[in-house]
C-alpha cells in the first residue's frame, strides 16, 4: 500500500514538475519576444558603439567642457549640468545652432549648427552614456496622414498659445522667446518635446505619448508643407483679419483713385 502511495506521488510530483518547466518555457518565450518587438518599435530605442562614445567625449572636451564640467555637473555661472538631460536635449541644442552658446542670455537664438549630424549624435551618445535621461528618439517620427487631425488638436491645447497657431513663435517674458517652428525638423521637434528647452515645459511619455508626438509633428510639418489654394494666405491669421486687410487695402485704394480723378478733371 505504501509502496503505491510512494510511486503515485512521484508521478504526481513529475506533473509539477513538467507542468512548471512548461510555464517558465513559455514565459522565457515571451520576455524573449516581448525584448526584440520592444526593441524595434521604440521611438526612444538607440543603440550606440564605444567608438562613437569615445568620439563624442573628444568633442565634449574640445568644445564644452570649459563651461558644462568635466562630470558633466555644470559650471557655476558658465554652464548648467547636463546629468539627466539625456541625448535628447544634446541633439536639440547642437542641432539647432543654440549649443555651443557664445555669450549667456534670456534667449539662445537658432543658427547654423557647427557640427555635422554624426558629430551631433556623436556628442549626444557621450552625455547620454555617462548622464542618462531621454534619448534621442529614432525611427519615423512623422504620424502618418490619419493621425494630423488629432495633431492639430494636441497642438492647441498644448504648443499654440507660445509658438502661435501659424507657428511662428512669439515672445514671452523675462526676454525670453518662443521660436518658429518653420525650420524646425522631425527629430527637433520631438526632441524639443523629451526635453523642455529653455521655457518649454517637458512633455514626458505620460503627459503626451509617443504616437501623439508624431501626430503632433504630423501636423506642423503637412500644414507648412502645403499651399494656398486660394492665393496668398496673409499668414493665415483668419477670415476677419484677412476681411479687414483686402478692406483697408480696396478703401484706399479706391481714395488713391477717386483722388486721381480728381486730379486730372481739374
Amino acid at each position: 500500500m505504501r509502496a503505491r502511495r510512494s510511486a503515485g506521488d512521484r508521478r504526481r510530483t513529475r506533473r509539477r514538475l513538467g507542468s512548471a518547466a512548461v510555464l517558465l518555457g513559455a514565459l522565457a518565450s515571451t520576455a524573449g519576444a516581448y525584448a526584440v518587438f520592444a526593441t524595434a518599435s521604440g521611438a526612444s530605442d538607440t543603440t550606440s558603439s564605444a567608438a562613437d562614445i569615445a568620439a563624442g567625449r573628444q568633442l565634449f572636451e574640445n568644445s564644452c567642457i570649459t563651461c558644462h564640467g568635466a562630470n558633466l555637473e555644470g559650471v557655476e555661472g558658465r554652464g548648467v549640468s547636463l546629468v539627466g538631460t539625456g541625448g535628447a536635449a544634446v541633439y536639440f541644442q547642437v542641432s539647432t545652432g543654440r549649443m555651443p552658446l557664445a555669450q549667456q542670455g534670456a534667449y539662445a537664438e537658432r543658427k547654423p549648427a557647427k557640427y555635422s549630424e554624426k558629430e551631433i549624435e556623436q556628442l549626444a551618445a557621450y552625455v547620454q552614456h555617462y548622464g542618462g535621461g531621454p534619448d534621442i528618439p529614432q525611427g519615423e517620427l512623422k504620424g502618418p496622414d490619419s493621425s494630423i487631425a488629432d495633431g492639430g488638436t494636441l497642438f492647441r491645447l498644448n504648443c499654440a498659445s507660445c509658438h502661435g497657431a501659424t507657428f511662428h513663435g512669439a515672445p514671452l517674458s523675462a526676454g525670453k522667446v518662443a521660436p518658429s517652428l518653420w525650420e524646425a525638423t522631425d527629430k527637433q521637434i520631438y526632441t524639443a518635446m523629451l526635453s523642455g528647452p529653455e521655457s518649454m515645459p517637458v512633455f514626458t511619455d505620460n503627459e503626451i505619448t509617443p504616437q501623439q508626438k508624431r501626430a503632433i509633428i504630423a501636423y506642423v510639418q503637412t500644414l507648412k508643407a502645403s499651399q494656398d489654394p486660394g492665393g496668398h494666405g496673409i499668414d493665415r491669421i483668419g477670415p476677419v483679419s484677412e476681411a479687414i486687410v483686402i478692406w483697408v487695402v480696396g478703401v484706399g485704394a479706391l481714395m488713391g483713385f477717386i483722388l486721381w480723378i480728381g486730379a486730372k478733371t481739374g
